[in-house]
């Protein structure tokens, strides 16, 4: 049996009451769908789907974010495609929806990561299962005690330097952690900076994010020599991820808050 539903951008998508052969090319619902118990449902992968660690690894993979090898998708003959819409492009939704349909999410905050649980509990028919991890995700986030900490800015890139911007869940979780991000009114939710617009900036903190980009213990002379009256943070990335990598990240932000 199938019925419609409306994805987040607003498409109708045509699609199974309960899909038994589900495939995720977002890191982020992967995981998440294994928290709602689908292990047996969740066919394929992108090799950027690591979590839930070792569990995640009998998951076949049908190439990257960015990526898809479309006839291995053809293969795997799957009922149900979930993407989002940072994380791959309308290419690619297009090309796979000739194979299977495909529901595209969006998370650009906090709000939109919650709602992000329940529909993806509502397209699986886990909806009881996604509610006891939404309330979980929320007592998570709610031990990050909310106080003014200064600027901060969060690096994702390396040559060059990129930072997140506006309208993006990352940003939205350091407005939680009382930080003011100087870079959200940039045209890109993701824009490239120069060393003068950082130094221009006068960061109290700059996060240097494991991933995309692997920033490392190294890297840190390189920012200081130019914000030497600034913080320089190495921070886990995968803890800036929506979903059920909330469950954890509460208790990861609200030390960094506190340190």
């Amino acid at each position: 049996m199938t019925h419609e539903l409306t994805d987040h951008l607003g498409r109708k998508v045509v699609l199974p009451k309960s899909p038994k052969r589900m495939i995720s090319i977002c890191p982020a619902i992967t995981e998440t769908l294994f928290s709602l118990g689908l292990e047996k449902e969740i066919v394929g992968r992108t090799k950027y789907c690591i979590f839930p660690k070792g569990i995640v690894d009998q998951v076949q993979i049908v190439g990257g974010t960015k990526e898809i090898n479309f006839e291995k998708v053809k293969e795997i003959q799957p009922d149900l495609i979930f993407a989002e819409k940072e994380e791959n492009t309308e290419e690619i939704v297009l090309e796979l929806e000739k194979i299977a349909p495909v529901f595209v999410l969006e998370v650009k905050s906090i709000q939109n990561a919650y709602r992000f649980i329940t529909t993806l509990g509502e397209v699986t028919a886990t909806t009881m299962t996604a509610k006891l991890l939404l309330t979980a995700c929320q007592k998570s986030f709610q031990s990050i005690e909310s106080r003014e900490n200064g600027k901060a800015a969060y690096v994702i890139w390396r040559k060059p330097y990129m930072v997140v911007g506006g309208t993006t869940y990352i940003n939205d979780v350091l407005q939680v952690m009382g930080f003011e991000n100087p870079f959200t009114n940039e045209e890109s939710r993701y824009p490239t900076v120069t060393n003068e617009q950082l130094t221009n900036a006068n960061l109290d903190k700059l996060f240097l994010a494991s991933e995309p980009f692997p920033f490392q213990q190294k890297h840190l002379a390189e920012f200081q020599a130019f914000l030497p009256n600034t913080e320089i943070i190495l921070v886990d990335g995968e803890m800036f991820w929506y979903g059920s990598r909330m469950l954890v990240a509460g208790e990861y932000l609200a030390e960094l808050v506190n340190n």
